[in-house]
């Protein structure tokens, strides 16, 4: 049994995993709709939720906005984190969480792979 044990590897080592959460989450971000893997979607929706989390405590406390900033850049590439410290977090100020969405749809027909569109609400 896998007690306690959180994640997926996704048959790489940490730094490609890093990289690879890196890029859907800017990809996702500046875009609002990617099409991925089932289970990549999954993945990144917790870690979407706590950034989105971020931007708006950055939005309410200006004394903290160049401390989240720095935090975020260490997750995101820089183009995703200009447009979340824009205007970005006035969307989601009435929800406190589930920021995003998850529709499966058909498997991919080279390999079977099962697909999800994931998106903010």
């Amino acid at each position: 049994m896998k007690h306690l044990v959180k994640g997926r590897k996704f048959s790489r080592v940490r730094k490609l995993r890093t990289a690879l959460f890196k890029t859907l989450l800017g990809s996702l971000i500046m875009k609002e709709k990617i099409t991925t893997t089932e289970a990549k979607a999954k993945e990144i929706k917790p870690m979407l939720d706590k950034i989105i989390t971020k931007v708006k405590k950055m939005s309410l406390d200006e004394t903290r906005k160049v401390a989240i900033i720095r935090e975020l850049r260490k997750e995101l590439p820089l183009m995703a984190v200009k447009k979340l410290s824009g205007d970005f977090a006035k969307k989601f100020t009435g929800r406190s969480s589930g920021h995003t969405r998850i529709i499966k749809l058909m498997q991919r027909k080279s390999d079977g792979a099962k697909m999800a569109v994931i998106e903010f609400v």
